[in-house]
């Protein structure tokens, strides 16, 4: 009578869903401030003026029913325009109105991207750790998600990718500034990947894509994230403004697909046919039009550092072994066990919510989101002190 397969995943939320939830009934219990949440990647710190001001003078300035109506299915022109120069003006492509896709968010992005592409007997490969909600997009649109391993530093493995990376890849979806790990790509490494889609696609005879999820791209403290169109032709890059400009609740991002891929025009009428079967037409009007406006810009990421460093700085003083992140906003922790969901589990009676790196596509790590106010993280530390001395006790 139903869907099974819809009703385990509105009955089963991701791990890191129901973490966040379980947090929310113990904030009832023992008092929010008791209750070390580290679970969500939702932004604390606060959406910049600049963005108010702009969701201020929209209201003042434009007629109701422009402002809030319907804009084209693949967004506002206006919006694309701005969306396309900004890529042509920073990056140096020569990107056109006509191949950028207004979205509800990166998600949706990527959930469009993977079904523009998809046809029967396709693989999608992405390499771990990777953000566990692309296994759902790639199995829901009827495809096979491979998983290939990064190195030790959590970066590209090329030896890897090419043993995963066959004749039913159709794409290969890379995440950087990364989440769960904060790596970020380097030029070096995007040029091998491109080798090797390259190399691959030959040996193939047709295109092997590569999507590119960024949605932490301004948030880094100092590492530079190379542009993925300058270095593969065959490109479809998914942003999000959710953390850049801390607007997670409204939903708004893009799609750009590469002005140099092979029948680019094709490819995006499939974007704009996978949205409209997906039901992602005509993104949220009124953000459209205040992303148009904050192109480039970001909250304060120097709030961010901060938090990293303090973490960072007290969790490894106190002998916790941490990667130390280049971007994003979050830490990602060895555990004190080889069974990180076991490790996780045990954290709860500090009232810390860690999140396990299983679903990450790896073991034995988790994840801890930064972006919570400071003092979450200063009341955090007798009870991760407690956590690592019931592992590790020390000798009186």
């Amino acid at each position: 009578m139903l869907n099974k397969t819809m009703q385990h995943l509105g009955e089963e939320r991701s791990v890191i869903r129901e973490l966040f939830e379980y947090g929310n009934g113990r904030k009832k219990i023992v008092g929010e401030e008791n209750v070390f949440d580290f679970s969500i990647g939702n932004p604390s710190v606060p959406t910049p003026d600049f963005v108010q001001k702009e969701i201020r003078r929209l209201i003042d300035t434009v007629p109701p029913e422009v402002l809030h109506g319907y804009t084209s299915a693949p967004g506002a022109q206006e919006v694309r325009k701005a969306v396309s120069d900004h890529i042509e003006t920073k990056f140096g492509v020569p990107m056109s109105a006509n191949l950028v896709y207004m979205t509800c968010g990166a998600a949706a992005s990527i959930a469009i991207a993977v079904e523009a592409l998809c046809e029967e007997g396709d693989e999608f490969v992405t390499v771990a750790p990777f953000y566990p909600e692309y296994r759902i997009y790639v199995e829901g649109s009827g495809a096979k998600l491979v998983v290939s391993q990064s190195d030790e530093k959590f970066h590209l493995d090329i030896e890897a990718l090419d043993k995963a990376v066959g004749k039913h890849t159709k794409a290969v979806i890379i995440n950087s500034p990364n989440n769960p790990t904060g790596a970020v790509l380097s030029a070096e490494e995007l040029k091998a990947l491109s080798a090797l889609l390259e190399k691959k696609s030959l040996e193939k005879g047709e295109t092997i894509f590569l999507i590119a999820d960024e949605p932490y791209r301004e948030l880094t403290y100092g590492a530079e994230v190379p542009f993925p169109m300058n270095f593969y032709h065959d490109t479809i890059l998914c942003y999000s403004f959710s953390k850049s400009l801390s607007l997670a609740g409204e939903r708004i991002g893009y799609i750009a697909v590469s002005p140099f891929a092979c029948h680019a025009d094709d490819l995006f009428s499939a974007v704009c046919g996978a949205g409209r079967r997906l039901g992602f037409v005509c993104a949220p009007a009124l953000f459209q039009r205040v992303c148009a406006a904050s192109l480039g810009k970001s909250c304060d990421v120097e709030k961010y550092r901060a938090n990293r460093d303090l973490l960072y700085g007290a969790l490894t003083s106190l002998g916790y072994e941490c990667v130390p992140p280049e971007g994003a906003f979050y830490l990602f922790v060895k555990a004190l066990e080889e069974n990180a969901v076991a490790f996780s589990e045990r954290a709860k009676k500090y009232e810390l919510l860690l999140v396990p790196s299983d679903s990450f596509g790896v073991g034995g790590y988790v994840r801890i989101s930064y972006c919570v106010p400071r003092a979450v993280i200063e009341r955090s530390f007798p009870a991760f002190k407690k956590l690592y001395e019931e592992y590790r006790p020390r000798s009186l």
